[in-house]
């Protein structure tokens, strides 16, 4: 029998070199172990990169590929696009447990040792050679790339403090302190943001991904150093902050592009993955799938806008932390008027400002305007892109016969002078009493969607309004607590002089 197919239980129990032989185990290079165990996956139609959504026909493949030609890896993508996480999901593809010299700082494989510990240890002892069991989850180092790492933390230095302790010359290969790489042996190590690294820390990887070997201060060491490596990239690195030295380039052998979700049902599905919902939340809140797309069509209409720096990229994260303050949005209006259970609404996108603003960065032209009314004007954007998949094209209408047009009754009622509150912190009764009130608005929810559980069509009259107001047939101004809603050409001429006006999302 295999060693890979003796029970966890059973194999821990091992606890010599002689008794790990008689496993019948046989060394393999961890690019051997995940080509290994990759394969096997496969033949069990298996997939490892579970909730990695988007990826399924252009990044998985690229990995896979990669992994079976035994390559090191640099991912070369915008932020949040998921670049670490699909590092860390390779360790599924280790061994669950392989056998270490026990007392080793380098992993060392029984079979093949590399250090000098553990070679001492071996030829001492034999077959009576203690050894331990490395779990997968600890053959996993990472690294930001910062312009502070030193040599000495990623591949060692002489440690006098050893030295002296151990009465050591430093011509003894035993006063090193070797640093990650080295600890990493059998391991994967990451470093991420690699560009950020200075020139000169690049120059001392390149033996390690070609011959396998380290130098430190002058010994003549040969550790043939078994390390998956994995490295990440944002292109904007390559301008703005530093660039990954050609020669260095050179050996990695397989760079994959990643790129962000191209639709919003794949949006939809990392958002709800990944955002951080408290069950009480989820029983509590209702959210409709309109809010969801709303919430996803933000970060396409960002990641087009002219105010947003293109190069920085829009992170995936801004959905997700958008969604969450959504859901706080609605509970603390539950909250404030003690109720029971609610359901999102349009007016709840206030919440979403603020994880808007920390999640984008700006062009000059962003900067002018400023991160809140940039913010403000892309939930504005998703509005009214999503309001055509709702409701007719208002555009298309503007100039219908009396009577055909479906919003003129809505209008007209806002030209008498009438207008609308919405308050953020409107109790369920207070909400629906507002948005009843006007004529023709519910008539135009129930001519386009037939008939909607109550909570929904009063979302859509809301959501009318403001899409309404996206298309400039009603004004839409910020109030301290809420939104008001007005004909547009009288708000023009009823605003008071010198006050500039605001309209929000």
């Amino acid at each position: 029998m295999n060693y890979t197919e003796i029970p966890a239980n059973k194999l821990l129990s091992i606890k010599t070199l002689g008794a790990l032989k008689n496993t019948g185990y046989e060394p393999l290079t961890i690019k051997e172990e995940l080509r290994k165990n990759l394969i096997a996956n496969f033949q069990k139609k298996h997939n490892v990169f579970e909730g990695i959504w988007g990826y399924e026909d252009t990044v998985i493949p690229d990995i896979e590929r990669a992994i079976l030609a035994k390559h090191n890896i640099n991912f070369l993508g915008l932020r949040g696009q998921a670049k670490t996480r699909i590092a860390r999901m390779m360790t599924l593809l280790l061994d669950e447990y392989i056998p270490c010299v026990a007392g080793s700082d380098l992993n060392d494989d029984p079979m093949r040792p590399i250090s000098k510990f553990a070679k001492d240890a071996v030829a001492e002892y034999g077959d009576d050679t203690p050894i331990h069991w490395m779990h997968r989850s600890d053959r996993y180092t990472e690294k930001l790339a910062t312009p502070d790492v030193t040599i000495a933390d990623l591949i060692g230095d002489v440690d006098p403090i050893k030295a002296a302790s151990l009465k050591l010359p430093y011509s003894d290969e035993r006063v090193i302190h070797y640093g990650l790489i080295p600890r990493s042996h059998r391991s994967i190590f990451v470093i991420n943001e690699l560009p950020d690294l200075q020139a000169r820390i690049q120059v001392a990887l390149f033996n390690i991904l070609q011959e396998g070997d380290i130098q430190i201060r002058g010994f003549k060491l040969r550790l043939p150093l078994d390390v998956q490596f994995v490295f990440t990239a944002n292109p904007e690195d390559y301008t703005n902050r530093g660039s990954i030295v050609t020669p260095l380039k050179d050996r990695i052998d397989s760079q994959i592009i990643t790129h962000y979700p191209k639709s919003l049902e794949i949006g939809k599905k990392i958002t709800q993955q990944e955002a951080s919902i408290e069950k009480s939340q989820s029983e509590q809140i209702g959210v409709f799938d309109l809010m969801k797309d709303l919430i996803e069509q933000v970060a396409f209409e960002a990641r087009e806008s002219e105010y947003v720096d293109a190069k920085s990229g829009v992170s995936a994260r801004l959905t997700i932390s958008a969604y969450e303050n959504l859901i706080s949005a609605a509970e603390r209006r539950l909250l404030v008027n003690n109720e029971k259970k609610t359901f999102v609404r349009v007016s709840d996108l206030i919440g979403v400002i603020p994880a808007i603003t920390g999640k984008v960065e700006l062009v000059y032209e962003g900067e002018q305007e400023g991160p809140g009314i940039v913010a403000q004007n892309l939930v504005g954007k998703a509005i009214r892109k999503q309001f055509i998949n709702y409701f007719p094209d208002p555009e298309s209408n503007r100039k219908q016969k009396e009577g055909k047009n479906p919003y003129q009754k809505i209008t007209d009622w806002f030209g008498d002078g009438n207008m609308v509150d919405v308050l953020h912190d409107y109790s369920a009764t207070a909400y629906e009493q507002e948005l009843m009130q006007i004529p023709g608005l519910e008539q135009l929810v129930s001519d386009q969607h037939g008939k909607q559980p109550k909570e929904f069509k009063l979302f859509l009259m809301e959501f009318a309004l403001h899409g309404l107001a996206e298309y400039s047939l009603l004004s839409k101004h910020k109030l301290e607590r809420g939104m008001q809603f007005k004909d547009l050409l009288s708000s023009m001429f009823s605003m008071p002089e010198g006050e500039d006006e605001e309209e929000d999302y």
